[in-house]
């Protein structure tokens, strides 16, 4: 049984879908809030609840020279003025232990990127915040090993936690996607988030930076709704191709509304039916 986690004044892992969608790093104030509005207004018609996700800094870039955002400083005034004029709740990513309680000031959902998530000190003082955190699972980490940690978050007395699947290393500069995890990790009893750009991204696949394969977020997305996720990770940005960071595998903002509105007839189904079970063979076969 999964218990819902409180984000702001949302339920995540409650009977509606979470949408976690933004700007990889913080370009603008003004396009922070194009995005924020765009994707607030989407949700809110096809019935989903939203979070806005912006990274003040991006610390794991490929290159020294690649765009990292505009820094703790600028970043988390930019979120908190999103969260005041949109009325979003914001979520975005702290890299050290003692980010954490001065991030945890401004933002409703701390999250704690994939390359880090085995990082002790990390995890225990994001925990230690009281905030909810979400945990993205290492491309390098199997399902299994992510409840060990949870388990260092949860240490704290901090239940608020949400698993991320954002793919498997599968060669050099290639992720694949094992739906299998996403049943295995919300076995755990915490809502289970699909990161669905960032699973078709090929990490240091374009020379200096990291390529993607966009064409692919539509058939993944509806892959995990399917299987019946308790909210998605989405990047997007007006423009991806002229994007400061990831911009090869983020949505284009413009179809951002095409792709949730075929999540809401997915979703559909998916309520109806429930989470996908891996105890459904218990029941007996028909041969």
């Amino acid at each position: 049984m999964v218990a819902p986690v409180h984000v702001g004044g949302l339920a995540v892992g409650a009977d509606r879908l979470t949408v976690i969608a933004g700007p990889c790093a913080f370009e603008s104030l003004e396009m922070g809030l194009e995005v924020a509005r765009k994707a607030k207004e989407t949700c809110r018609r096809l019935g989903m609840q939203y979070i806005f996700k912006a990274s003040f800094d991006k610390a794991n870039r490929t290159s020294v020279e690649s765009y990292r955002g505009p820094g703790m400083e600028q970043g988390l005034a930019w979120l908190a003025a999103v969260r005041e004029q949109v009325g979003v709740p914001v979520v975005t990513d702290i890299h050290e232990p003692g980010q954490a309680q001065a991030v945890a000031e401004c933002v409703d959902l701390l999250q704690i990127p994939a390359f880090l998530c085995r990082q002790t000190d990390l995890l225990l003082a994001a925990g230690r915040t009281g905030l909810p955190v979400q945990v993205k699972k290492g491309q390098f980490v199997s399902p299994a090993d992510m409840e060990r940690v949870a388990a260092k978050v949860a240490s704290t007395g901090n239940s608020g936690l949400l698993l991320c699947e954002r793919g498997t290393f599968f060669g050099y500069n290639q992720l694949v996607v094992d739906f299998r995890g996403l049943v295995a990790m919300r076995r755990f009893g915490y809502p289970v988030v699909f990161d669905a750009t960032h699973s078709v991204q090929r990490p240091g696949g374009a020379g200096g930076t990291s390529g993607g394969d966009r064409q692919y977020i539509q058939a993944l997305t509806r892959g995990a709704v399917a299987i019946g996720v308790d909210a998605l990770f989405l990047e997007t940005h007006p423009e991806p191709d002229r994007a400061r960071s990831d911009g090869p595998n983020m949505v284009p903002l413009p179809r951002l509304d095409a792709l949730l509105g075929e999540v809401a007839a997915v979703g559909a189904v998916t309520r109806r039916l429930g989470f996908a079970d891996p105890r459904w063979l218990e029941g007996g076969g028909t041969e």
